[in-house]
């Protein structure tokens, strides 16, 4: 398909190929036929895009924070290559749109395959020829309503919250400060709603469509039209002032004050920077809200990704709502739009739209992109965007960020074909983060790996330019594609933690070789799945754990074998605090133990050269035990070895990272961010931070070449024993924030018990026999997670979620930072 894309670091408008995208259970796959260009927030995205590093820092100081916290954590290369890549990276472009709904997700309710819908979000809404957008930011549109009509409506939505916020009706005086679209939208809605507006701009256009539709047009001219809008609302002033201007001068909010009444309202609906002098405010007691885009659920994960409604009750106008509501004025003919469209492009022409935009060089309100009508169904589109169809049927389409969905008959999987010739020079990429391009890809050219041979995200539209960047051969259409690709030999996973298993196990079941990135699974099921596809289908397994490789640690670890008796260790990790909506506080992704922890505590195995035999984990206080920020796990190894991995979401200055210190007899090692390594006051090894990525991808190099495999079975050993230290915090037992946790260690059986104590398996004591049956194609791989969650004493949460990003950045600011996929701290 077609997608309209703004490259971060600057350059023209394109318009790209990329894969159709894949939808979650709470997601609809929308074929587009039109989309509406919101010139001003539009604008501001290309225009920080093709702006300079320095103008980026003053626009957006929180990044500039960021970079600074991530080169004083890992280095200044590192935190180069990571701004570089962000800076590499695609921008989608749109977040208003109309289309027919091809597919929808099982956890979507009130929309069948068939049915036009109104699309709204940035990062899902975009302009191109299909779009997966969250249900609940997708709404019916009523019979008579044309598509190009309905378009306009997740534009129109930030108008009518606007409105809604001013808290007006009949009769009420308002004033519009600025009449782009956006406030000729607010007029009309405001007209519709019984208000008297009177509207404020300084170009001829605005200032003639608004005026005729009822409005009185006011060119800004200073006192005289303070003036009119004084005898306009009979001396009193308006009651409220929606201030849809845009730009750099903070001049239109307090030119608000002085159109406006005592006890007024005035909302901020557009981007202007706030110059306030108190006086105006003050002297009127003028109330000063600002509207977030298209209402309440806006930027929330429950409601935009998970797709958890509000009850009608208490939040009565979501932003789904208030689409709802502006559809429903279009269907009654109580407000129109068709004629604010004053450009109308092909999607092909969508550069030649925003030269538009940029240079003014004619007026403008509305700019419209067309789409072609396919008739067929949108299989025929991806095998015209992909390439000729394999032989078999597909059976079973894998999310990023969910489950897997059935789309088609049943396959049988090939278990193992073809693994004894893979050598493991054919790679297949799952995952187009930042992590990957900036630390793992690296790794694997390094190590030698060098036919990248397909690579496939969420999006598509991340995955192609991952491909075009990178230099793979191509994009896949979708997971599934990518894991029967039979030109495959390796498949490397980084993805949302949750998605980690299952990919894991269909790769494996297929014969690939395959690195995953950690966690390798977030329940005792899913740990099994993974190993009993491991054992049957031929193919070798690596995990992310990369601390076991580094420098520091491999001569750590010479030094270390040559003691007498088990040793004392003690992991500090100060990881520093994480933003309140960061995914490390989803439930469905682990947390911070089963997401990092994991690290220490298999760099912990690696020290002592021991599988641990128990393990205990205790949380802060506050919030929900698993996805506690600070906590300490304690575990006892098989040979009598003490390790304590005591982790905070401090960040001091003067404090680097991470700090291993063992005591083994009468010496003593040190260990100092895997910069440098000290045994008994000596620096045995010193230099720039090495983590053991490299290393890491060299050994898995090894194993799929023929080389030793012992390493995987420590690695599932260090899964289980997290799997253990999570099971220990009883997160199945009510407790109230703050009370006192009974915490057990964890023992050979396997019971579940009803108690504060939980007893799970770190070390299995004897052969389990294990009958291997194939899953049918299809399977909701959830409820096994559900299952496994469960067991393990931790509560089932909904499989349903989002994949992008930590959240999709405010309309009208070009983030760099968004979240494609997994993009774990390392």
């Amino acid at each position: 398909m077609r997608q309209v894309v703004q490259a971060a670091g600057g350059g023209e408008v394109r318009v790209v190929e990329t894969p159709i995208p894949s939808i979650e259970a709470t997601e609809v796959l929308v074929e587009t036929t039109a989309t509406i260009v919101s010139a001003g927030t539009e604008r501001a995205v290309t225009t920080l895009a093709r702006s300079g590093l320095l103008a980026k820092a003053r626009a957006r100081p929180d990044l500039v924070r960021r970079v600074a916290e991530k080169a004083r954590a890992d280095g200044i290369g590192e935190a180069v290559r990571s701004v570089r890549d962000r800076l590499a990276s695609e921008l989608p472009l749109g977040y208003s749109g109309a289309g027919r709904a091809i597919r929808v997700g099982d956890a979507v309710e009130g929309i069948r395959p068939g049915d036009l819908v109104a699309t709204g979000g940035a990062g899902w809404a975009n302009h191109a020829e299909f779009q997966a957008v969250p249900g609940l930011l997708c709404a019916r549109v009523p019979a008579g309503v044309p598509d190009a009509d309905a378009a306009f409506t997740t534009i129109a939505a930030i108008a009518l919250h606007g409105l809604r916020l001013a808290e007006v009706g009949p009769g009420a005086k308002v004033v519009v400060v600025g009449l782009g679209l956006i406030g000729q939208l607010a007029s009309r809605i405001a007209l519709a709603s019984g208000c008297d507006v009177a509207g404020v701009d300084l170009a001829d256009l605005p200032l003639q469509t608004a005026a005729a539709t009822g409005v009185r047009a006011l060119r800004e001219s200073g006192e005289a039209t303070t003036a009119a809008v004084r005898q306009w609302s009979r001396g009193r002033g308006a009651d409220a002032v929606l201030i849809c201007a845009a730009g750099r001068s903070g001049d239109p909010v307090m030119r608000a004050t002085e159109f406006a009444r005592d006890r007024a309202q005035l909302v901020v609906v557009g981007d202007v920077p706030l110059g306030l002098a108190r006086a105006p405010f003050y002297e009127k007691e003028l109330v000063l809200r600002f509207a977030r885009s298209y209402g309440p659920g806006r930027y929330e994960r429950g409601y935009e990704e998970w797709g958890v409604d509000y009850p009608a009750g208490q939040v009565r106008w979501t932003e789904g709502r208030n689409q709802e509501a502006v559809l429903d004025l279009l269907a009654a003919g109580r407000l129109s739009v068709a004629d604010l469209v004053t450009h109308a492009f092909p999607l092909e022409r969508a550069p030649a739209a925003y030269d538009l935009v940029a240079t003014r060089r004619e007026p403008y309100l509305a700019i419209r992109f067309d789409y072609p009508r396919r008739t067929g169904p949108v299989e025929d589109a991806e095998a015209a965007d992909d390439g000729p169809p394999a032989e078999s049927a597909t059976s079973t389409e894998y999310s990023l960020a969910g489950k897997a969905r059935q789309v088609g008959y049943p396959r049988p999987v090939a278990r193992g074909a073809g693994s004894p010739g893979r050598r493991g020079d054919r790679i297949g990429w799952i995952g187009a983060g930042n992590f990957s391009s900036s630390v793992l890809l690296p790794a694997f050219r390094a190590a030698g790996f060098d036919r990248f041979t397909s690579v496939a995200s969420a999006s598509g539209r991340s995955a192609r330019a991952f491909a075009d960047r990178h230099g793979f051969q191509g994009a896949a259409a979708g997971v599934e594609e990518l894991l029967d690709d039979d030109d495959i030999d390796v498949v490397v996973i980084a993805t949302p933690h949750s998605t980690h298993a299952r990919l894991a196990a269909a790769a494996l079941e297929r014969g690939r070789h395959v690195w995953c990135e950690k966690p390798l699974a977030l329940d005792l099921a899913e740990l099994e799945m993974v190993e009993r596809a491991a054992d049957v289908g031929g193919g070798v397994l690596m995990v992310g754990l990369n601390r076991r490789f580094s420098p520091a640690v491999v001569a750590a670890r010479r030094r270390l074998a040559e003691r007498d008796g088990p040793l004392s260790l003690i992991y500090r990790v100060a990881a520093g605090p994480v933003p309140a909506d960061h995914w490390y506080g989803d439930r469905v992704e682990g947390g911070r133990l089963l997401g990092e922890v994991c690290h220490f505590i298999d760099t912990c195995v690696a020290l002592a050269g021991s599988r641990v035999e128990t393990a205990t984990a205790v949380p802060g206080r506050g919030g929900e035990v698993l996805l506690a920020e600070d906590l300490a796990v304690t575990m006892r190894h098989v040979d009598g070895t003490l390790s304590t991995v005591a982790y905070s979401s401090a960040r001091p200055r003067a404090c680097r990272k991470e700090l291993v210190e063992a005591l083994a007899g009468r010496s003593h090692l040190r260990i100092d961010d895997f910069r440098e390594l000290v045994i008994d006051g000596v620096s045995e090894w010193k230099g720039a931070q090495d983590k053991g990525h490299r290393a890491a991808v060299g050994a898995f190099l090894r194993m799929c070449r023929g080389g030793a495999t012992d390493v995987t079975a420590e690695l599932i050993a260090s899964s289980r024993a997290t799997l253990a230290a999570a099971a220990s915090l009883g997160t199945s037992l009510p407790q109230p924030t703050g009370s006192p946790r009974s915490v057990a260690t964890a023992t050979v059986p396997v019971v579940a018990t009803a108690t504060a104590t939980a007893t799970v398996p770190v070390v299995a004591t004897a052969p389990v026999a294990v009958a291997v049956a194939k899953e049918p194609a299809g399977i909701d791989l959830a409820d096994a997670r559900r299952a496994g969650t469960e067991q393990v004493g931790q509560p089932a949460v909904p499989a349903a979620r989002g994949v992008g990003a930590d959240s999709v950045p405010p309309e009208g600011q070009a983030s760099p930072v968004l979240r494609e996929e997994g993009e774990p701290t390392r």
